[in-house]
């Protein structure tokens, strides 16, 4: 459970405010991105899962710390881990840093929580095909 994936970002104009400022809430958009990234290279398509059983994750919780500001044109990494599995959720860490440094600067970090639900929108077990690809 603690393999690190790690998807770039390059932050264009439509990412930033007028000053040319990563939008705090875009940061959200780039950790999506992410994890979408990470269970697709992990076999999991999300939309062909939710087409075949109805269910899908969906966050029930973020919390964000914001450390730098990134900047128009920068280049970016954002890491996803796995911290814990559960039937219905998964806990994941992110970060954003910024890459080209000798040492990435860690930009943003967070704690997502996801949690499978049915086609009715109730939490629901997770299929047992995606537990077995995140164990």
């Amino acid at each position: 459970m603690n393999s690190v994936f790690t998807w770039p970002v390059r932050v264009y104009w439509e990412d930033t405010d007028a000053g040319g400022v990563v939008y705090y809430a875009n940061y959200l958009k780039f950790f999506e991105r992410a994890r979408t990234e990470w269970l697709r290279a992990l076999g999991v398509h999300q939309q062909a899962i939710k087409e075949r059983t109805g269910g899908m994750f969906v966050v029930s919780h973020a919390d964000v710390r914001y450390l730098r500001s990134a900047r128009l044109d920068d280049e970016l990494l954002v890491t996803t881990s796995l911290r814990e599995l559960g039937r219905a959720s998964i806990t994941i860490a992110q970060e954003v840093r910024l890459a080209g440094a000798q040492q990435p600067v860690l930009m943003c970090q967070a704690t997502i929580r996801a949690g499978w639900v049915n086609a009715q929108g109730r939490a629901a077990r997770m299929p047992q095909e995606i537990m077995d690809v995140l164990t």
